[in-house]
């Protein structure tokens, strides 16, 4: 039985990166609920990863998703799909850590979608720009998971996420 999900769970943390040529997949956690400086640590030390540089992708509850990479100067560049999930632990403390800006009165359309925030570009060193990731963090169809398999489909990684999620 499943939840829905494109994965079969609606909650997990991976770390992503390439490795010599290759998408590498390693799921840190089933559900979301680590704490962020966990979800931070996962990133390793800046620079140790190659370039691109790793990145983790966090799913919480289908609703929303996290990203985080190592930016210039060891930064920690973020990327939340919903801005506006402030009641869920995970997504408040990364607006909060990350001073992504959140316009909760002006946050939703008439479907009540939210906003992505912090760093649309975070992808583009692999190949998805802002101006193309925006179309499908901005999708009122689509749940996070959803836009989680078309990033994942998007870069080429996709089948490596689905194993690491699904085992």
């Amino acid at each position: 039985m499943t939840d829905g999900s494109v994965y079969g769970r609606s909650a997990f943390a991976v770390r992503v990166a390439r490795e010599g040529g290759r998408w590498q997949v390693r799921l840190l956690a089933q559900d979301a609920g680590d704490e962020l400086p966990v979800l931070e640590r996962a990133l390793g030390e800046p620079g140790a990863g190659g370039w691109p540089p790793p990145f983790v992708l966090v799913l919480d509850s289908r609703l929303y998703f996290v990203a985080l990479r190592h930016g210039p100067g060891g930064m920690v560049r973020a990327l939340i799909s919903d801005a506006t999930m402030l009641e869920w632990v995970l997504a408040a403390e990364v607006v909060e850590r990350y001073g992504i800006g959140v316009d909760t009165e002006g946050a939703f359309d008439d479907d009540e979608t939210g906003w992505p925030g912090g760093d649309l570009d975070l992808f583009a060193d692999d190949g998805l720009p802002a101006d193309e990731l925006r179309p499908i963090v901005t999708a009122d169809d689509l749940w996070a998971d959803e836009m989680v398999e078309r990033i994942a489909t998007r870069l080429g990684f996709a089948e490596e996420l689905a194993a690491a999620v699904t085992a």
